[in-house]
């Protein structure tokens, strides 16, 4: 047998090595474009957990500056002598201010979009120096002891790294939206070890879907989120409670009760939060000295209830274990409500989801102490009552009683508490809902969404195409029909003539039967192969119409073709189904 030497020969037999393994692993192993999101889902979930130990180790690092010792906040608070409880929140109000102030100029950010309006109305970019200058901001400000969560900069930070991957990728917008989303998930999952209660909360919140197109990514990048932290940190419940359950049928009626007050309560502490803002506004104080008054108030509290300062985690277990009295705890309740004002109306970088569930842990307690001293067999164990209502709380806050059950159910572990807390929750929430149409963030995301795009049927398939599809020439031989297919990861390539008019499609298939003849694939054009009849959209076709283009063919892609015939791109059935789950949520309550 006499040996191929011509380069071309060599080249080409090559050529169909390798396609025939490109080939073999489309119809085995390719992974769909779904697959390949949620990959790139758990990638960004793995880099949200690094972001959020990244920030708690610097907030960590801020507090031992200014308290001098590597004590929790509020042991801190009650070793500093009056004057250093008065300063260090002020000092930490005052620097946060100046980051705010000066931070924009030094880097130039114009910017200030944060990750729900890059999800909601946004595109999916989220600005990296205002992402960056708000959390510096936000170290300062929970590091010096306010009243205020780590959780908003954590979330902040998370879907700043994802925007990166999508834009790195080049990601279209939808699917760019749906990766900032995963970053927020996993920024949660990240915050409260609880990777389900993650994604339930941008689904049911922000998104307003729990359609799986949506859905599954986000539990993707929370799992990959929550597995990281476990594995870096070997944390696995935030919150080590006693096992609690439900001693009695009796405690049915005191939790339903407990129910109502959590959702009368929640709306009045979120109108107070409102009124704070409007208050500190008023003052029409500099920023830096805004920040610092809301800091002085919040060491003012502090002097007399350390347990004021930082977002309310310590004493949460405290009462959940039962180590604190009653008597204390009504002062301690009202204090941190007052301090939340404070940090919260001045204007002090953070969240304020942690201090809802020390709200929700204060109230349920005292009601249960309340309960347990009137009729003992209603209420055993007043502690059970402080974590049912953590969860009513939330749900009346957040106005996402899914989310809030599933929370505290992962934080906790506790399942013998599931059916008071899914009672209490749901009674929480449509009692909140009748008092107070406004949630936790309804207002952002309400004035987000009235500037967010068309409605979907006046979406058109131009608004979401792809640009400059990968095509060939009639006239193109085998071999660069190969080595298109090698170079890219398309499964059809489109053909179009010198004037860009589209003629066709090349399958990856319909190449199959000449792997094995490299002499008749040198006789091979692309005009000899392909499909004219293949499915197409046109640019002004609504996206509810194109939908219907994909139905009956496996392609991932459509081409885009105007009336002149004149390929002007591609359009991704991902893309598509993104945006029909997007223009499908249900109205903003």
């Amino acid at each position: 047998m006499k040996a191929v030497t011509d380069p071309a020969k060599l080249i080409l037999a090559r050529m169909l090595r390798l396609l025939r393994w490109r080939v073999w692993i489309q119809e085995k192993l390719q992974p769909t474009e779904w697959q390949v999101t949620l990959l790139w889902a758990a990638f960004a979930g793995f880099l949200g957990a690094l972001a959020s130990m990244l920030f708690s180790g610097l907030a960590e690092g801020v507090h031992d500056l200014f308290g001098s010792t590597s004590l929790g906040v509020v042991d801190s608070m009650r070793l500093l002598p009056w004057w250093g409880c008065l300063l260090v929140p002020t000092l930490g109000g005052a620097c946060a201010g100046l980051v705010l102030l000066y931070g924009p100029r030094l880097t130039r950010s114009q910017s200030s979009t944060d990750y729900m309006e890059a999800i909601i109305i946004g595109n999916g970019h989220v600005p990296i120096r205002a992402s960056l200058v708000k959390s510096t901001a936000a170290l300062f400000s929970i590091g010096s002891g306010g009243s205020i969560g780590r959780e908003g900069p954590m979330v902040q930070l998370a879907a700043v790294l994802a925007s990166m991957i999508g834009r790195w990728r080049q990601f279209p917008p939808p699917q760019l939206r749906l990766l900032v989303a995963c970053g927020a998930s996993a920024g949660i999952a990240s915050a409260y070890n609880a990777p389900i209660a993650g994604s339930f909360f941008v689904a049911e919140i922000i998104l307003g879907t729990i359609a799986m197109e949506s859905l599954g990514p986000l539990v993707v990048s929370a799992v990959a989120a929550t597995l990281t932290i476990r594995v870096l940190t070997a944390v696995h419940v935030l919150y080590k409670v006693p096992a609690f359950q439900l001693n009695s049928p009796w405690e049915m009626g005191p939790y339903v009760v407990l129910g109502l007050i959590a959702g009368t309560v929640a709306p009045w502490f979120l109108r107070s939060l409102r009124h704070a803002e409007d208050f500190f506004v008023a003052l029409r104080l500099p920023l830096v000295a805004r920040l610092a008054l809301g800091g002085l108030v919040v060491g003012a509290l502090a002097l007399k209830v350390p347990q004021v300062a930082g977002n309310g985690y310590s004493v949460v277990v405290e009462i959940l274990n039962g180590r604190l009295l009653w008597t204390a705890l009504i002062g301690i309740f009202a204090c941190k409500w007052l301090a939340t004002m404070a940090s919260f109306g001045s204007g002090a970088p953070g969240g304020v989801f942690t201090p809802s569930l020390f709200m929700g842990a204060g109230a349920g307690y005292l009601f249960g102490t309340a309960v347990h001293n009137v009729w003992p067999v209603a209420a055993q164990d007043p502690r059970a009552f402080a974590l049912v209502g953590m969860g009513a709380f939330l749900s009346a806050a957040s106005h996402a009683p899914v989310m809030a059950v599933i929370m505290l159910f992962e934080m906790t572990l506790s399942y013998d508490i599931i059916l008071p807390l899914l009672l209490c929750s749901v009674i929480a929430y449509y009692t909140a809902k009748g008092l107070e149409g406004a949630s936790l963030y309804s207002a952002s995301l309400q004035r987000k969404e009235a500037e967010s795009a068309p409605p979907f049927a006046e979406t058109s398939v131009a608004q979401l195409m792809r640009t400059k599809p990968p095509v060939l020439t009639p006239q193109a031989r085998f071999a660069d029909i190969a080595g298109m297919f090698l170079s890219t990861k398309v499964n059809n390539l489109y053909v179009v003539d010198e004037a860009g008019r589209f003629l066709g499609a090349v399958s990856l298939h319909d190449i199959k039967t000449y792997l094995g003849e490299p002499e008749l694939a040198e006789l091979v054009i692309a005009r000899d192969i392909l499909h004219e009849d293949f499915p197409r959209v046109a640019p002004d076709l609504p996206l509810t119409d194109a939908l219907g283009g994909f139905l009956g063919i496996v392609a991932e892609r459509l081409p885009v073709v105007g009336a002149d015939g004149i390929l002007r791109g591609s359009l991704a059935k991902n893309d598509l189904l993104l945006s029909l789950v997007e223009k499908r949520k249900r109205p903003l309550a």
